[in-house]
Formats: structure tokens, C-alpha cells, sequence
């Protein structure tokens, strides 16, 4: 059975934008068409909050992006990091506030954080039964504890932890 699961992964790897695959590889690509940065607050139905310059973050958000190309602007991805953020633009969710945890603001402008947040966010886009995975009773615990192990390392995991101590991180001239 697992050769026939590592086919069909592998299989399917070759049908994404050479960007996804060069991010799998370990490449760094320029972007796709399917990528952007934005800090528009159009009439986006999810609006998911990310910082831009976590490798992490933004890989995953590519990912994501992939996914919905087929329904643009279902979910609009914001990239806190670039200089126009404006957290009251966001039901008053603040760099400081985004840079703690993951935030997602639904259709309804509630705003999510931590695990509910990729849940609502992984709703979106069409991995609803992931999302209601990591909320279901006997595994929250875990993904609460995970999660907040990752936010709380996330920036020197990222070799970002001095510059991000105070105001806005800003990203390493090598």
C-alpha cells in the first residue's frame, strides 16, 4: 500500500508550478504567477494574516495559494510584514498581535487565532478535513501545545530572533 501512497504524492508533486516543486526541493524560486503580496483589504471571503519574511510561513502560504488558484480571491493572503500593514484595516489585529500567533479573519469578520485560525484557513481551501482534524477533541491538545511551541520558536528556528525583539523585523542583509 505505501508504494501506491508514495506514487500518487510523487505522481502529483510533478502537476504543481515548478515554484512549489523548487520550494520542495529546497530551491528558491522567483514567484509564480499564482503568488503575490498583498495588503489589500478587498472583498476577500477569508483573509489570512502572515508574516512574509518567515520561510516557513510564506511556503506554506504558497502552498495555499496553489490550491485556490481555481477561486481567486476566496481567501486573500496579507503579508504583515510589508511596510503598509494597518492592523485597523484588520479588525484591529496589530503587527505585534500577528507576529505572536496566526490570525485568520472568516467571511463574517470574526477573527481566529492559533489552531482555529488554520483551521478556518485550511477550510477555505478546500482542506476542510485537515482543519477539522486539528480541532477534533482528542488531537486539539496536541496541536494547541505544537503550535505553541512553533510560535514561540518560530522567529530563531528562522535565525530572526534578535532583529524581531523590538518593532518590525526586518530581514537579514547576507
Amino acid at each position: 500500500m505505501f508504494p501506491r501512497v508514495r506514487a500518487c504524492v510523487v505522481s502529483g508533486l510533478g502537476r504543481l508550478p515548478s515554484c512549489v516543486n523548487s520550494k520542495i526541493l529546497g530551491v528558491t524560486p522567483a514567484l509564480c504567477k499564482h503568488q503575490h503580496r498583498t495588503i489589500s483589504s478587498e472583498s476577500a471571503g477569508v483573509k489570512v494574516l502572515y508574516d512574509g519574511l518567515c520561510p516557513i510561513c510564506v511556503t506554506e502560504i504558497r502552498f495555499l495559494q496553489f490550491l485556490q488558484r481555481e477561486k481567486p480571491k476566496k481567501v486573500d493572503f496579507i503579508d504583515i510584514s510589508l511596510p503598509g500593514y494597518d492592523g485597523e484595516k484588520y479588525k484591529g489585529v496589530s503587527y505585534e498581535m500577528a507576529m505572536e500567533e496566526m490570525h485568520v479573519i472568516d467571511q463574517k469578520g470574526m477573527v481566529h487565532r492559533g489552531v482555529p485560525a488554520f483551521a478556518v484557513m485550511y477550510s477555505a481551501v478546500g482542506l476542510g478535513w485537515l482543519g477539522r482534524f486539528m480541532t477534533w477533541p482528542p488531537v486539539r491538545p496536541f496541536m494547541d501545545k505544537s503550535y505553541a511551541i512553533f510560535a514561540r520558536n518560530r522567529l530563531k528556528w528562522t535565525g530572526r530572533g534578535n532583529e524581531c525583539t523590538t518593532g518590525r523585523c526586518e530581514k537579514k542583509a547576507h
